[in-house]
């Protein structure tokens, strides 16, 4: 999927969207995402100015909004239908190291259960084939507004 159809499944718009392109989607199942990190984005002017890091809560949003793809995609909708999934929940979650301007964010997520509206997924982050962030999200879709 390229960055326009990424955003037909996201309903973040810059400096939020964090997902630059979806290389591999299997409905119901799994998605692998590209978040290419540049020095250009507006956190790094705060975080850290003099050795820009990658915010790990925007690595994990990153993760999220996969999820967010996969679950739109399995589920035939978009947030244009009037739906949107809203992270719920966040365990296990574990950095390893930083992530800094240059850097392409590999975002790989599994669904791992769906129970009553609620997907749980298990997520990791990597960069050079090194495992960055690692994760299992929960979220839920809700009617936008």
């Amino acid at each position: 999927m390229s960055i326009q159809d990424v955003k037909n499944y996201l309903p973040h718009r810059y400096p939020f969207l964090l997902i630059d392109r979806v290389l591999e989607l299997e409905i119901g199942k799994s998605i692998v995402a590209l978040k290419n990190v540049t020095f250009n984005e507006p956190q790094f002017t705060g975080h850290f100015p003099e050795q820009p890091i990658m915010p790990g809560v925007m690595i994990v949003e990153a993760l999220a909004q996969a999820t967010g793809i996969l679950a739109f995609k399995s589920e035939a909708g978009k947030p244009i239908d009037g739906q949107i999934y809203m992270l719920v929940g966040i365990d296990k979650v574990r950095f390893k190291r930083m992530v800094e301007p240059g850097d392409q964010l590999r975002l790989e997520v599994e669904v791992i259960t769906i129970k009553r509206g609620i997907w749980k997924f298990k997520c990791k982050a990597t960069v050079d084939n090194q495992i960055i962030t690692s994760a299992e999200l929960m979220c839920t879709q809700r009617t936008a507004g």
